[in-house]
């Protein structure tokens, strides 16, 4: 201890020296059991989140009389929304084939009668698309499918009809799918994996799923037909907003007629000449359009 007292400034430093290793040691202790605890809430928040990802969720009560309430509220309101589409589609009557035939007959022979009393040329051996069946009998389990398109081709030709259109010079129906016995099938469709290649918990491996059956088809017609401008857009317009018939117009392409008198008569007065010497001529005549469009009559399936 003397040569403490002897060296007061060695003596000092050692204190303080000691003091302050004491309380970083203490500190150090301190925070190494802090970050001790946080490692421990940590490891047990994560084994939590890994046991909850693993487990499949059950619903509480309440929630599932909601779900179940909702899911029945959806479904009334489809429900709804499907009987009021099919009341804007043409019913599929179950015809025998031989009814079928009768009715396409006499639908035919209405159609021409109605367009001899509007002046509406139609093509030659018109049988409204259906050429194949006026000599020979659809299938059994076609009539219903093609009962329905025979109503919805006589509500377009009464459309040209009534509009008074000069001449219907081309009409052909596509056939059916199901007239050479093909089946729509399902259109395949991939099913995603999980992130980053990994599976989703819960769902099947990643592969392909058959989508359900559709719900809509179409009914396609081409045709083509001449008429003034004013008739044209009369058809035209009938075709978008009919009643009791969804169509759809997918192109359609107006080349121009200009009927204008070969040689006017010499008496015809002449207009006068434009300022600059340039003269004004007048072309008097009907112009006349031809208007080729495909239609599709939409059919739902549900």
């Amino acid at each position: 201890m003397n040569w403490l007292r002897q060296n007061r400034w060695l003596g000092t430093f050692l204190i303080t020296f000691g003091i302050c290793t004491l309380v970083a040691g203490i500190l150090f202790f301190m925070a190494r059991s802090n970050w001790s605890n946080a490692k421990g809430q940590l490891d047990a928040a994560v084994a939590e989140l890994n046991r909850l990802q693993r487990l499949d969720p059950f619903p509480s009560d309440a929630n599932e009389r909601k779900l179940k309430v909702l899911l029945e509220n959806y479904g009334a309101a489809l429900d709804k929304l499907k009987e009021e589409l099919k009341t804007e589609v043409a019913p599929a009557p179950l015809l025998a084939p031989n009814e079928f035939q009768s009715r396409l007959r006499q639908a035919t022979i209405a159609a021409q009668s109605r367009a001899r009393s509007n002046n509406v040329k139609l093509p030659d051996n018109f049988h409204l698309g259906f050429d194949e069946f006026a000599t020979a009998l659809p299938k059994t389990e076609m009539t219903p499918l093609l009962g329905q398109e025979l109503s919805q081709v006589q509500m377009l030709m009464n459309i040209l009809v009534d509009a008074k259109v000069d001449s219907v010079t081309s009409f052909q129906r596509a056939p059916l799918p199901e007239e050479h016995g093909i089946a729509p099938n399902p259109t395949p469709t991939p099913v995603p994996a999980g992130r980053k290649g990994g599976s989703v918990r819960g769902s099947k491996p990643a592969g392909t799923s058959v989508a359900g059956p559709k719900l809509l088809e179409r009914n396609i017609v081409d045709l083509t037909f001449k008429a003034t401008p004013a008739a044209a857009r009369k058809v035209l317009n009938q075709i978008s907003s009919s009643n009791g018939q969804f169509y759809i117009i997918k192109d359609k392409g107006p080349p121009r007629e200009k009927t204008a008198e070969a040689n006017p008569p010499a008496n015809q007065p002449t207009a006068p000449d434009q300022p600059g010497g340039a003269p004004l001529s007048f072309i008097v005549g009907n112009e006349h359009i031809e208007i080729l469009a495909t239609i599709e009559m939409l059919r739902f399936t549900f």
